[in-house]
């Protein structure tokens, strides 16, 4: 690959990983599936590996995981709540238990325990009673969630023994029955279901109500020791086992079906035996996970940059079905991308019934030869998305039909465009009347990242479409309560008060009202950035082509999108309606500080307080950029411990080398 397509490619990556990554992690919705993200983050760590300048202290390989709420209080994590590696095979499993051994000198004794789905916790405890539960955040800063946590039954509020000090980390799952009763319950009330349980615990613990997070039945594993002593008198246990089982005696609940085993052969046999027990436990298992039992043999092996040396997860590949394709149906985004989905035979799979499977694109139907009347393998991949694996032509019986993309859309009847000259999968409505890109266009226009419009969710969106009341997005700022309070599930009150979160929406600023106008490309984090460079809408439609790449973390696809869309008289006609209607078109947060404006830093090595990202956050934040590689152009190279090549090419280019302190001082003055 040539070093400029591996450069797009790159900067393409991080920004499709960043924002499938917010979906999942903040948002707890997500719209692919664990084992096509993990396909997306794996190749773009190969091309980091192959391209190394273009390596970023912001590049998604470097976190751990999703980012710490503004709605809940941030809590600093003591001791990092890391990551694993991940395996997908039995030769890969081989490949790690084989570099353990080798760096022990003998073979290993290994725990190996199911990898319970759900949202990662940690658990502290002071004189035997507990006083946090936070969520993991991206490692090292997380969520408060005490009051959530406290509503968790089998979470212990006070230890069996009144110890100084404890810290644990946990896994908070709901139960598959619960779930299944909770989607049953939200489908009554015409609220959107949960994609699959992991989310709908990441929701439930997340609430601003404990008393809805308490109802939501939540439950708890425990899985390690985070830091403290577990005995008064400083007994140290030499085994996970013994952690385990000491912290099942002072009242956790701890993770079940765990074997202590000896070499590659045992663990894989016990890997397989808990996927046999997939189905008929009561909660999500994704994976098992395999760790070095001995503790000694864990400070042998020590930590690798991102995930420890000495424990591995291993993921189940995706459970698969045979069934039958029997039609596909066409739905129109809110961009006006065309997808298919397939209706199929009804079949169980990985839990639950599956009727529709996702088919991405044409492309996707053409290079699996999928038609319609065909056999077909279907899987969860991740356990949540169905999706068509392949078809099975050895069984056809001659009246199977191919399948061709609509020439017009569904919803308006208008031509559709094929993307990039033809050479792009997406298929797309170009017309800016088209209903059903108006209705999802308002829906996440209304959504709580965007304008934050409380109780004006799909159903009252659809209701006002279909009885006139609104035509588009500009149309909300006229409504008056008399035009929705005779709908259906509306009366006077909530009326009133929809028409107050309308107006209340208003004062969002200019960072929500980008994000929510549903630019291609442009979620919450670059809405954010591109409102802090040019701070008012009218600048953005006076921006040209090289001032959108100027915002960092933006790239040329991204800027481009930008272009195109305050270019348009449709972008200019909306924001001036918009603005008219009293709509905020300012930024509302600070512009960031110019201490470092014109400076360009390369950050290496371990620093001693901050991580790389801290670093680079606050210089940003700051004015200054932070680039991946060295050269000429480089202010300074902040080096700390072990820094590696960038250093000896900054001594060997004259670029001024200082440390984390010098760096703060910079940062103050």
């Amino acid at each position: 690959m040539e070093r400029e397509e591996a450069k797009r490619k790159i900067e393409e990556y991080r920004e499709r990983i960043a924002h499938h990554a917010r979906l999942y992690y903040e948002e707890d919705a997500p719209t692919i599936s664990d084992f096509e993200y993990d396909a997306l983050f794996r190749s773009l760590q190969e091309l980091e590996a192959a391209f190394p300048e273009f390596d970023s202290p912001t590049s998604p390989t470097k976190r751990v995981g999703g980012a710490a709420s503004d709605r809940f209080q941030k809590f600093v994590h003591r001791v990092q709540m890391g990551s694993l590696g991940d395996v997908f095979s039995a030769e890969e499993l081989s490949d790690f238990c084989s570099r353990t051994d080798a760096a022990l000198g003998e073979v290993c004794s290994y725990s190996v325990e199911p990898k319970i789905d759900g949202l990662s916790v940690s658990l502290t405890y002071e004189n035997g009673v507990l006083v946090r539960g936070a969520t993991r955040g991206d490692g090292f800063v997380g969520e408060d969630v005490t009051e959530n946590i406290r509503t968790i039954r089998n979470v212990p509020l006070a230890l069996a023994e009144p110890l100084p000090y404890l810290c644990v980390r946990g896994e908070v799952y709901m139960p598959r029955e619960v779930f299944t009763a909770l989607n049953e319950a939200r489908e009554a009330a015409g609220e959107p279901r949960f994609a699959n349980p992991r989310n709908a615990a990441a929701g439930s613990l997340r609430q601003l109500d404990p008393r809805v997070t308490a109802s939501r039945r939540l439950s708890i594993f425990i899985f390690n020791l985070q830091e403290g002593d577990l005995y008064a008198d400083g007994h140290a246990p030499a085994t996970h086992t013994e952690v385990l089982d000491r912290l099942a005696a002072l009242g956790f609940t701890v993770l079940p079906d765990r074997r202590t085993v000896t070499g590659f052969a045992e663990a894989w046999a016990h890997v397989e035996r808990l996927g046999t027990m997939r189905e008929s436990r009561s909660y999500d298992m994704d994976g098992a996970v395999i760790k070095a039992d001995r503790l000694s043999d864990r400070a042998t092996l020590g930590e690798g940059t991102a995930t420890p040396k000495w424990a591995i997860a291993y993921k189940y590949p995706p459970e698969q079905q045979e069934t039958t394709l029997e039609g596909i149906e066409i739905a129109v985004g809110r961009t006006g991308v065309l997808t298919p989905t397939a209706c199929l035979a009804p079949v169980r799979l990985a839990g639950t019934t599956v009727s529709r499977a996702t088919l991405h694109n044409i492309d996707f139907i053409n290079e699996r030869d999928v038609r319609i009347g065909d056999r077909v393998i279907v899987q969860k991949a991740g356990d949540i998305i169905p999706e068509i694996v392949r078809s099975l032509p050895e069984r056809r019986t001659g009246g199977e039909v191919p399948f061709a993309m609509p020439e017009v859309c569904p919803s308006c009847g208008h031509p559709v465009v094929r993307d990039a000259g033809g050479e792009g999968a997406a298929i797309r409505c170009v017309f800016a009347g088209c209903p059903a890109q108006r209705a999802r266009a308002i829906i996440h226009f209304a959504s709580r990242d965007a304008m934050d419009i409380d109780g004006l969710g799909p159903a009252i969106i659809s209701l006002l479409l279909e009885n006139g009341r609104i035509g588009g997005i500009a149309d909300l700022y006229r409504l008056r309560a008399s035009d929705v309070s005779d709908l259906d599930r509306m009366g006077e009150k909530s009326a009133e008060n929809l028409i107050a979160a309308i107006e209340a929406s208003k004062a969002r600023g200019l960072e929500r009202l980008l994000f929510a106008l549903g630019i291609r490309q442009v979620g919450v984090v670059a809405a954010e950035a591109i409102a802090a460079r040019f701070r008012t809408l009218e600048a953005c439609f006076l921006a040209t082509f090289d001032d959108f790449c100027t915002v960092p973390d933006i790239g040329e696809i991204t800027a481009a999108n930008l272009l195109e869309f305050f270019a348009s008289e449709e972008a200019r006609t909306l924001c001036d309606a918009l603005l008219a209607a009293g709509v905020l078109g300012d930024a509302v947060k600070a512009p960031p500080a110019e201490t470092l404006a014109g400076l360009t830093f390369v950050l290496t090595g371990t620093l001693p307080t901050m991580t790389r990202e801290d670093a680079s956050e606050r210089i940003k934040a700051a004015g200054g950029k932070v680039s991946g590689s060295v050269s000429a152009k480089t202010s300074y190279v902040v080096a700390g411990e072990a820094a590696g090549s960038k250093l000896t090419k900054a001594r060997s280019l004259g670029v001024p080398v200082i440390d984390e302190a010098a760096l703060l001082a910079m940062l103050e003055s």
